[in-house]
């Protein structure tokens, strides 16, 4: 850990919470700040985390960026549309797969024999309808989902409108959002079988604005960047096909776009989720400075790693050209 009076370097990964290291950012240095957080889905780097804890980890973060943004500058954040964890407060969602029933007796064939034979106890329905008696007590009880009953059920919360209020406290204004269409991850998916829910295929990137002249320079886009992608509000860009070092990798192309899109060359960018490293990636491609900020120290070597990769391919590159 740095001392507090110094700032944090340019050109590397810095391992600690963003919470704390965010404070040791030359104020007013920071061109553009783009990053994905923790989406609060119960991956393992986060199960341990409440609700609530996550509320005040993104409302500490977007605050902290006020400070270090340049006047007329952006932070972008990538996320999900929703937040998707357990909440026991809520009722528990109970579903009858029809579908995969293994005995086709429904509730209504049970009353109607109850109301032919009020004194039929759950054994002798169990032998008139060939099934056992906890298949007589799942219909009649609404208990068709094994261990339904006891589950927490999963809250759906919709996150654009409190990424908002967090940016609006901080003094950040929302000046745009574009659409992440992805591959459907089937695999990440939360719903089980037994649900009307949708797969998980698009994400959101926020563009808020800190107060300032901010400027307009279309030019640094080819025109067939700026009618493809620059200009539109759904980007259509293919997930990563692994994710072998790291669970929640984005692509490059998402942070190159922005970083392209808001920032010119030589110009300062922040990930203060650094993960694999891939904004800083997209960042030193495109002829920009970084910092780079991780919570998990073995992220941090990742990220090292994969920079200076890239590094050598450009040292190589320029050697061969000369």
């Amino acid at each position: 850990m740095k001392n507090k009076n110094q700032f944090l370097e340019i050109n590397n990964i810095h391992h600690g919470d963003s919470t704390e290291l965010l404070k040791m950012i030359t104020p007013n240095s920071i061109n553009l700040s783009i990053w994905s957080p923790p989406y609060h889905v119960g991956k393992e780097y986060e199960k341990d985390q409440t609700y609530d804890e996550w509320k005040s980890m993104m409302s500490t973060v977007i605050r902290l960026h006020f400070e270090i943004l340049k006047p007329g500058s952006f932070l972008v954040i990538n996320i999900d549309d929703i937040l998707a964890f357990k909440d026991p407060t809520i009722p528990k969602f109970q579903a009858a797969n029809t579908a995969k029933l293994r005995v086709g007796v429904t509730k209504e064939d049970i009353l109607s024999k109850l109301e032919q034979e009020p004194s039929l106890t759950k054994h002798q329905l169990a032998a008139i309808f060939g099934c056992s008696e906890q298949t007589i007590d799942r219909r009649l009880n609404g208990n068709n989902i094994r261990g339904g009953k006891y589950a927490d059920q999963t809250r759906v919360k919709l996150v654009g409108g409190l990424i908002e209020e967090f940016a609006y406290e901080a003094g950040l204004y929302l000046y745009d959002r574009r659409i992440w269409s992805k591959d459907p991850a089937w695999q990440t998916s939360q719903w089980h079988s037994s649900s009307y829910r949708s797969v998980q295929e698009f994400e959101y990137l926020y563009f808020f604005w800190k107060p300032g002249e901010t400027q307009i320079d279309r030019s640094k886009l080819t025109k067939e960047e700026w009618v493809t992608w620059g200009s539109r509000g759904i980007w259509e860009i293919p997930s990563v096909r692994r994710n072998d070092d790291h669970v929640a990798k984005f692509p490059e192309e998402l942070p190159r776009r922005v970083i392209k899109l808001l920032t010119n060359e030589e110009d300062l960018v922040l990930d203060c989720f650094m993960g694999s490293g891939t904004t800083a990636v997209a960042a030193i491609k495109e002829n920009r400075k970084y910092i780079g900020i991780e919570k998990e120290l073995k992220y941090v070597s990742l990220s090292r790693k994969n920079i200076n990769r890239v590094l050598n391919e450009i040292e190589v590159e320029q050697i061969s050209f000369f």
